[in-house]
């Protein structure tokens, strides 16, 4: 599959992406040997589980069903996916790129759906999850750079 077919194919993707974050940042969370880390990766589980709330919901109300299906397939799935996949046993510098690329990949899809969204309230919502997600890469290459280059 090179392109998604569908408005409910392109929620069902974000919806998917979002519940494998709430997984990893799940398990990084009961991995975390440090109080402040793991407080941290459960606070982003909380923020995970709100964007897929968001998006089960714009999906229920068919918010974008009002998207030609030629602007949907222009939206390539691969341009969205992050190949390499999170394993609980990587170390944690590799746990933090797969989740910076990862939440880049969330970035981009949404900020390309908020430029498609056929009404001002869609097209907030996905502003709003891409500037969260953009955050969220901010905080772990802030993570990175403070804990990991450092020690290199």
């Amino acid at each position: 599959m090179d392109n998604f077919k569908s408005v409910d194919e392109v929620l069902d993707f974000a919806i998917n992406q979002e519940q494998e974050a709430i997984d990893f940042y799940s398990e990084l969370a009961n991995k975390a040997s440090r109080e402040d880390i793991k407080k941290i990766y459960l606070d982003f589980v909380k923020e995970e589980i709100g964007h897929k709330v968001k998006l089960m919901k714009v999906k229920e109300e068919k918010s974008l069903v009002e998207l030609p299906d030629s602007m949907v397939t222009d939206l390539k799935i691969s341009d969205y996916l992050v190949p390499v996949k999170a394993t609980p046993d990587m170390s944690y510098q590799d746990a933090l790129i797969v989740v910076m690329n990862k939440e880049k990949a969330a970035y981009r899809l949404y900020s390309s759906l908020a430029k498609m969204a056929p009404t001002e309230d869609t097209r907030n919502l996905f502003q709003k999850l891409a500037l969260e997600e953009a955050n969220h890469k901010l905080q772990f290459e802030t993570e990175y750079d403070d804990n990991i280059m450092r020690d290199n």
